[in-house]
């Protein structure tokens, strides 16, 4: 039996109505809704934006505790680790839902909108003037997303970027120069932590990602460095541990069943390993948390 942290596809939300695979924008009012459990532990690869218009919630990312309320832009990213917690009868987002391969082929759009990269919040409160200009381009979206026409992903697409530039601008200082493109160095980063989510399991060494990247461990720890500001070796040992925290947060599931699922050869070493990366024993974090 797996113990690991289910990771959910946008086919998961959208494959129910048919909906477009890239773009998908939820109609929270339709009587068949996907049966996915989001009060536990989940990854999606995806991204989702929200902006709450009533209501509260409770969300954890990456197990930092959230409360959305209206004003609230939520920005899930992929692989980030998210669980919905309490939500009140009322509660009612605009929400999109976009695919990788979205942000891929359209403009390198990771590159020039750093917030995507790694944001400093998942939960933003907006000014109010700023809720409503959000609100105002989410609602164009929708409107067009329900209106056939023969170019109408194309439009879609347009009009998500430029609410995708919109949102950038609450994330960055608007003095601050915006980057014409990814570099060399951003995009193997961004390669980088991709491969992590996808082998963290099985491959903890920065030679084991450099080999995939086709570059030197030497190169790919200097480029990581430079695009995020922290070690490969950094990034490996979170995507172990955050998914071990995550694990450890159901009682009932052995410490040795935490270790088997993240093919550690024993659960001496994943307590070993865990230890020096948190500073508590797997037993101790428990107590505490």
């Amino acid at each position: 039996m797996s113990h690991s942290i289910p990771t959910y596809q946008l086919q998961a939300f959208s494959s129910y109505n048919h909906a477009p695979a890239e773009v998908y924008f939820p109609d929270y009012a339709a009587k068949e809704k996907p049966k996915i459990p989001l009060d536990r532990p989940y990854r999606g690869d995806y991204y989702k934006i929200s902006l709450c218009l009533r209501g509260r919630a409770e969300l954890k990312v990456n197990l930092a505790s959230y409360t959305v309320t209206p004003g609230c832009l939520v920005l899930a990213t992929p692989d980030v680790i998210k669980e919905w917690g309490y939500l009140s009868d009322d509660y009612e987002t605009l929400s999109v839902f976009f695919t990788r391969e979205f942000i891929t082929t359209n403009n390198a759009a990771t590159g020039k909108l750093r917030f995507f990269v790694s944001p400093v919040a998942h939960v933003l409160l907006l000014l109010p003037e700023e809720a409503a200009g959000i609100a105002a381009s989410f609602r164009f979206l929708q409107q067009k997303y329900h209106t056939p026409h023969p170019e109408r992903d194309n439009i879609l697409k347009s009009i998500l970027n430029s609410l995708l530039y919109e949102i950038g601008d609450l994330y960055c200082p608007a003095a601050a120069p915006r980057p014409t493109g990814a570099t060399r160095g951003q995009v193997l980063a961004t390669q980088f932590r991709q491969l992590v989510q996808a082998h963290y399991r099985s491959a903890r060494s920065v030679s084991q990602y450099a080999a995939m990247l086709c570059v030197t461990p030497k190169h790919l720890t200097a480029l990581v460095k430079q695009a995020t500001g922290r070690t490969a070796s950094d990034w490996i040992a979170d995507a172990v541990v955050l998914e071990a925290k995550a694990l450890l947060q159901t009682p009932a599931l052995p410490i040795q069943q935490v270790a088997a699922s993240l093919q550690f050869a024993d659960q001496f070493a994943f307590s070993r390993f865990f230890k020096k990366s948190t500073g508590l024993s797997p037993t101790a974090y428990r107590q505490v948390g």
